[in-house]
């Protein structure tokens, strides 16, 4: 049976929660704190969660903020405000959706049920969206890039090369695929533009033309990763 979160302090709320859940074929885990809430999720890993925006402790928002560190759980904020930032900052940390008070049962019941019809990315699907190469490791959810523990900062078209060139190790990139991968086929201009950003990429990757250690060149082609 899949478990449903409900994080409210208001006793009425929690029983038209709790009702509407189990009809719709969840176990209902309550908590009446953030606190409790985000001891719970980490406990019970819940398919959803229903987030009141205000409580006793910390607000709907920070315990979002938390629990979305290690769960992929439907996240439905709800809250008796109208205020639009409220929305946005809760949107912005990870909720899936929001209801504002007073709502109806089957309103939150079809939200629920979109919801669900939307398929989260799979653990494997999360493991491939990282590659790892040594000490080189890159993160493509969150477009970040670090060697030997240390974040490196790389720019947009830095990245995207970067992306291109490891998704493929040992395949060598003609400079037309890279302008067209890269910089897109409205792109016009000398493509020696693919050097200067591959010499910008090496040096913050700790290496050189002269002695590379990911990104070789192949002279008169293109350039190729090498793990």
């Amino acid at each position: 049976m899949p478990r449903a979160l409900v994080v409210e302090d208001s006793p009425e709320f929690m029983m038209i929660c709790r009702h509407l859940l189990e009809k719709e074929g969840f176990e209902v885990v309550p908590a009446g704190d953030g606190q409790e809430a985000v001891t719970q999720a980490q406990k019970q890993r819940p398919e959803i969660a229903i987030l009141d925006l205000g409580l006793p402790d910390f607000d709907g928002i920070e315990v979002c903020r938390q629990i979305r560190q290690f769960t992929d759980a439907y996240i439905i904020m709800v809250t008796g405000r109208t205020d639009e930032l409220d929305k946005v900052v809760g949107l912005s940390v990870g909720a899936d959706d929001y209801v504002t008070k007073p709502f109806s049962p089957r309103e939150l019941a079809a939200r629920i049920q979109a919801m669900r019809r939307r398929p989260r990315a799979t653990a494997q699907a999360r493991r491939e969206a990282v590659r790892e190469y040594g000490e080189l490791r890159i993160d493509l959810e969150v477009r970040e890039v670090a060697r030997a523990g240390t974040v490196i900062e790389l720019t947009k078209i830095e990245f995207d090369l970067l992306d291109l060139l490891s998704s493929a190790p040992r395949r060598t990139f003609t400079r037309p695929q890279l302008l067209e991968h890269v910089w897109g086929d409205n792109f016009f201009g000398d493509d020696h533009i693919i050097d200067v950003h591959v010499g910008n990429l090496r040096r913050k990757l700790g290496e050189s033309a002269s002695a590379p250690r990911h990104i070789r060149t192949l002279r008169g082609v293109g350039y190729r990763f090498e793990p």
